[in-house]
């Protein structure tokens, strides 16, 4: 067992270090997960976060823009266009800057639980 094993690694994925030893990149991109570690060489094959981090940054990005939109309707009733210009462009820089620091923090969450894809055994290989 690594010795940083188990400490911290949500916090380690919110930085994009690796949640084994918190000192390599988890990264090989913005949002492409490196094959493996490059300090302590712990693979990452489980990097299948899926849509959880899109979910979770949306619901976040939904609530600081929604309810100031309405606002800005309810008290100044602009244009459409004026809505577009205003809240697509910030819509737009908070996922960028949330996506990352999200799938980082669920690939922590998962690292910490031992957590992987669910598979779906069926009777037929139940009885092999």
């Amino acid at each position: 067992m690594l010795a940083n094993q188990g400490k911290r690694p949500v916090i380690q994925g919110l930085l994009g270090r690796c949640p084994a030893c918190g000192k390599g990149k988890l990264f090989a991109g913005y949002l492409k997960f490196a094959d493996r570690c490059n300090k302590c060489e712990v693979i990452f094959d489980t990097s299948d976060t899926g849509d959880g981090p899109a979910v979770f940054v949306m619901t976040i990005v939904g609530f600081f823009v929604v309810f100031p939109a309405l606002a800005v309707e309810k008290v100044f009733k602009p244009e459409i266009w004026v809505h577009a210009l205003m809240w697509l462009p910030l819509s737009t820089l908070l996922v960028l800057l949330l996506l990352h620091p999200s799938r980082g923090m669920w690939y922590g969450l998962m690292f910490k639980f031992n957590a992987g894809e669910a598979v779906l055994h069926t009777d037929n290989e139940a009885e092999d």
